[in-house]
């Protein structure tokens, strides 16, 4: 690769990408709410200009260990961040202004380091060793198509709220506020470019969320039916919970549950916006919130905390963040939740276990465990989906669909 292509660069968008780094990187802040608190620091900026700083602070996230590895050393501070981003533009083709932030950039060397690198898939695709051998070891010959998938920039999709109107419909309104969308499945849309895609009225109106492709699966998934009751156990800021009370055309009832209850909050404006009344928020206290549930669910959602695996692309920080201490403790909550969750539901009903990793020892293997321990008897597996990154260029996603067998 040689660098030959003119770029054009501006000292405050570089700044504010180098400020942004040193936050991730040095005080460990999610690089989503850094990106946010750094674009709104300077409202002068125009679409092109935050564009230009989320899309580079993600990007360096992403390949961080190989940038690094390119300089000779990690990053400590705000100049040594200038020449990790240029060094991505260096690989990337271009040749940088002569600045004297960048004059310590050696670039036939960096060129010729990052040939040598191809060769060493840890570096390569930047990430830890660990990572590169849990996903060897786990995946075996779909480690290296899975971790170059995961490689690329999320795509923004869209779920059409059909409480309110379909995906062709939903696409009809975005192009009247300038914002182009293709059609995917079910009620999926692509937007193809990048929109400020919150602050369109029919995103106001509660016509949309956004949601990936793959966890847009999950839902269907737990075959709902209008008027049943339903539990969503682990409910987060409710993204899955929603789609449920649209497949349910608003007839019935679901149950919203999570540990943590500023979620749940978020939740119930989320279901206001989006015309949802049969939503009912409750925080897991104690024990006694599940018992006072027991055998009472006809369809049971666990949608459970994982290392999130299959969404590095859209949390590029994760690959920094996560440890194989913390696969171990997350794969005994997950074992946890399904062994004491699994009493909510009621006899015939159905049960479903998902998470967005692509790991077998957090998904089919969790399966497998529950179903042979005391508190899995009575259960039996009745279908299993294994969604890979590169299967459709989507996020990484498992769900498993469990039947409580009647007495």
């Amino acid at each position: 690769m040689s660098a030959q292509n003119n770029i054009s660069l501006f000292p405050p968008h570089l700044n504010a990408v180098a400020g942004a780094l040193q936050a991730i990187f040095r005080d460990g802040d999610f690089a989503d709410k850094v990106i946010e608190k750094v674009l709104k620091a300077d409202p002068r900026r125009g679409a092109r200009d935050r564009a230009f700083i989320a899309e580079n602070t993600y990007e360096i996230v992403r390949w961080y260990r190989l940038l690094y590895t390119l300089r000779g050393k990690e990053p400590i501070h705000q100049e040594d961040w200038w020449e990790i981003i240029g060094i991505r533009f260096i690989i990337a083709g271009y040749t940088l202004p002569n600045w004297k932030e960048f004059r310590h950039l050696d670039v036939p060397q960096i060129l010729a380091t990052y040939q040598e690198v191809q060769a060493t898939r840890a570096i390569n695709q930047s990430i830890p060793d660990w990572m590169d051998q849990i996903g060897v070891d786990e995946l075996k010959e779909d480690w290296p198509n899975t971790i170059q998938a995961l490689n690329q920039p999320a795509k923004a999709v869209l779920r059409a709220n059909t409480l309110k109107g379909t995906a062709h419909e939903l696409q009809i309104r975005l192009k009247q506020e300038d914002i182009g969308t293709e059609i995917l499945k079910g009620d999926a849309l692509l937007v193809p470019e990048h929109k400020s895609l919150f602050r369109s009225k029919a995103f106001q109106d509660g016509y949309f969320e956004l949601q990936d492709f793959s966890s847009q699966q999950v839902a269907p998934f737990c075959e709902t039916e209008p008027g049943m009751r339903v539990i969503d156990a682990c409910a987060g800021a409710g993204g899955k919970t929603l789609h449920l009370g649209s497949l349910m055309q608003n007839k019935g009832q679901i149950i919203a549950l999570d540990t943590e209850e500023w979620k749940l909050h978020e939740l119930k404006k989320r279901a206001r916006r989006n015309g949802i009344h049969i939503i009912e928020t409750r925080p897991i206290e104690n024990t006694k919130t599940i018992k006072r549930l027991d055998a009472s669910a006809d369809r049971l959602l666990l949608d459970v905390p994982c290392t999130g695996l299959g969404v590095l692309r859209r949390n590029p920080d994760a690959k920094w963040k996560l440890s194989p201490d913390f696969l171990q403790r997350i794969k005994a909550t997950q074992q946890q939740i399904l062994s004491r969750y699994a009493r909510m539901l009621k006899p015939g009903g159905k049960m479903v276990y998902a998470t967005c990793s692509v790991l077998p020892s957090e998904n089919q293997e969790q399966v497998s465990r529950f179903l042979r321990s005391e508190a899995g008897k009575g259960f039996r597996l009745e279908e299993q989906k294994i969604i890979l990154p590169q299967d459709e260029g989507f996020d990484g996603f498992f769900m498993a669909r469990m039947i409580r067998n009647k007495a």
